[in-house]
């Protein structure tokens, strides 16, 4: 048999050094490739356990271990006496989670869940199916494992807003502190506290690209601000984002992980929560059903509060699957109504329209054809990340109107090198395929430079309702995009202003224009015209990925709010909501940073209230609780 061994096509076969040499060097890129995302990287999974024990009762449940709720199960089990279990319907992310520039080809895979809203007639037709697509995070870390990663507080006024609207302790001067919480280092090896890791990245390979648009903003009046520091400006600037050595670092990993040492929290991967259960006259969570791999149905019992961090989109979708809701539609579906409240309701997203340009530079030529190894496998053997770093965090921050301090769009950009389709190709993933193959063509002849413009204070709203009373359905999305006539009007100012800055200087030096994209609906018109805009945000406009508002945050008075002012439930004693749908208006930047802090401002709630020497019974709250501030009048 030793005859029949493989042979490679070699002019000749090496005597053994060269063949050694070789398994080498592919034993430690396979190593290497399994580093990218280890094992000890996350949480131990208890299902096993589950399983074969059974599950008693735990002090808190947390159901998902996203943005939000990875930071409350690590906060509320900084204390020994706690038990805490946290349900999560997803897995250890996977290698491409982890290099930032590959997020989008975790979509539509089974770690995310591709939603798609209802079809829209003057949006997201260039995608595929020509509907919008909103993927959310399947997996440890949430929706913060496949995002962008931006951290950035947003602007004061989004806060003072909440406070204005009877939201108390929600101000800027409230909430400021606990973004810096989030990033504060604290604890040691033998007590370990997660915290989020963030840094500027190093954008020098691009810096002809990135210096053309410091220069080019700052002629149309967007002054430069070099450093970072708080709240978002009228500026272009490099945002923090959520990154170590090349790789990802959402709070599955830096908050959840890090911690998941301590005996007293337990994690279950592939926990799909089905219902919530309600008893004493539905006032309190008794337990709650999960299906563990999708065929082992298992219910676990609450002891002191469940704290539900699902998500925009899940988070009202297990509430309405358990009676919380909308009465006339719980009713429709059959569903035992517990609770009539706004459930599924303000649904805000910030919209998107990509907007290209075309660069003929032969410096950025050079530079791309420059250094000879292969940029994967300095990534993987050098830890040399520069080439798989993912988004720039460069971003402008605009006022179309020049009437004030507070931006109406952002911008983020891409930089496509020509010839280097792969990038690309990522990030069209989701696009009708015609359009794939125009922007692929086009990178063979220049570079591209993606504009993301971003409507900051969309005014439509949507809403989230049930498809069906079966938990495996996915709810119905009516997201309304561009619904205000206003969100139209700021859209094309925002393209207004991609149009001035095509003719400023430093975009002509970098030999940077408007790539005309073949439409044939839209060249019906003339090219740039209203109408022609108008046509191509149809084609070019989609979600933002930033959904919010669903289980909104509100006072009594408030018909519409679903949870108080400390993130309690409305109606019942023991629930909180812990994510970004508990938001009541979206904020004027990235939701990623704004939801962290939600996570510390609920576990600071929950220790409030549970404070020790008043411990609450269980129905009862403190003695500044009052069990009326839970009801509506």
């Amino acid at each position: 048999m030793a005859n029949a061994t493989f042979q490679l096509p070699c002019a000749a076969q090496s005597v053994g050094t060269v063949n050694s040499l070789v398994s080498t060097l592919i034993q430690t890129i396979l190593t290497a490739q399994c580093a990218i995302s280890a094992k000890s990287d996350w949480p131990q999974d208890y299902a096993d356990k589950a399983l074969k024990e059974r599950l008693g009762k735990y002090d808190f449940i947390v159901i998902g271990a996203g943005s939000a709720g990875s930071v409350v199960a690590s906060r509320l089990s900084e204390n020994p006496k706690w038990k805490v279990l946290v349900l999560e319907a997803g897995d250890d992310p996977p290698q491409e989670s982890e290099i930032p520039s590959m997020n989008t080809f975790l979509q539509q895979t089974r770690y995310t869940w591709d939603y798609y809203s209802e079809p829209l007639a003057h949006i997201c037709l260039g995608l595929k199916g020509r509907l919008c697509y909103n993927p959310r995070g399947k997996l440890i870390g949430g929706s913060g494992a496949i995002n962008g990663m931006v951290y950035v507080e947003g602007h004061p006024k989004d806060f003072d807003d909440w406070l204005a609207a009877g939201n108390t302790q929600w101000g800027w001067e409230d909430v400021k502190r606990y973004f810096k919480q989030a990033l504060r280092p604290v604890g040691n090896a033998t007590h370990p506290k997660g915290y989020v890791v963030v840094n500027i990245k190093n954008a020098s390979d691009n810096l002809l690209v990135y210096n053309a648009i410091f220069s080019a903003t700052a002629e149309l009046g967007v002054p430069a601000k070099l450093e970072f520091k708080n709240g978002i400006e009228i500026s272009t600037t490099f945002l923090p984002v959520m990154l170590s050595e090349g790789k990802r670092m959402s709070t599955g990993k830096v908050h959840l992980a890090k911690v998941s040492g301590r005996p007293n929290l337990h994690v279950i991967k592939n926990a799909h929560v089905r219902k919530i259960h309600f008893h004493r006259n539905n006032k309190r969570v008794n337990k709650v059903t999960f299906v563990l791999r999708g065929k082992h149905e298992l219910s676990v019992e609450v002891r002191k509060e469940l704290v539900l961090s699902a998500g925009t989109m899940d988070s009202p979708k297990l509430l309405m699957l358990s009676g919380v809701g909308p009465r006339k539609h719980l009713q429709q579906l059959h569903i035992p109504v517990v609770h009539d409240l706004a459930v599924g309701s303000n649904l805000c997203d910030h919209l998107m329209i990509a907007v290209y340009f075309k660069v003929y530079n032969e410096t950025l030529d050079i530079w791309g054809q420059a250094g000879g190894t292969d940029p994967f496998y300095d990534f993987l053997v050098r830890n040399d990340s520069r080439t798989f770093r993912g988004p720039s965090g460069l971003v402008s921050f605009v006022n179309t109107k020049g009437d004030g301090d507070i931006p109406d769009i952002q911008y983020h950009y891409l930089f496509y090198r020509r010839g280097d389709v792969k990038p690309l190709q990522s990030y069209l993933i989701r696009r009708d395929e015609k359009f794939t193959a125009v922007l692929s063509e086009q990178l063979k002849q220049s570079s591209l430079l993606l504009f993301m413009m971003m409507l900051s204070k969309p005014r439509s709203v949507g809403k989230i309702r049930l498809r069906s009373n079966n938990y495996l359905d996915h709810p119905r999305l009516f997201s309304n995009y561009l619904d205000d006539p206003e969100d139209l009007a700021t859209t094309l100012r925002g393209i207004r202003f991609l149009e001035r800055l095509a003719r400023t200087k430093a975009m002509r030096e970098l030999n940077a224009t408007l790539l005309h994209i073949p439409l044939e609906e839209c060249d019906e018109y003339k090219y740039r015209s209203n109408a022609y805009w108008r046509c191509y945000v149809k084609y070019f406009g989609e979600a933002g990925y930033h959904q919010t508002g669903t289980v909104k945050m509100g006072p009594t008075s408030d018909r519409e709010a679903c949870v108080d002012p400390r993130l309690r439930l409305y109606g019942v004693k023991n629930l909180r909501v812990a994510d970004a749908s508990i938001m009541p208006t979206v904020p004027l930047a990235n939701t990623n940073a704004p939801t962290i802090m939600i996570g510390e401002r609920a576990a600071d709630f929950i220790k409030q209230d549970w404070k020790k020497g008043k411990v609450m019974e269980e129905g009862e709250y403190g003695e500044d609780e009052e069990e009326g501030k839970l009801k509506r009048p």
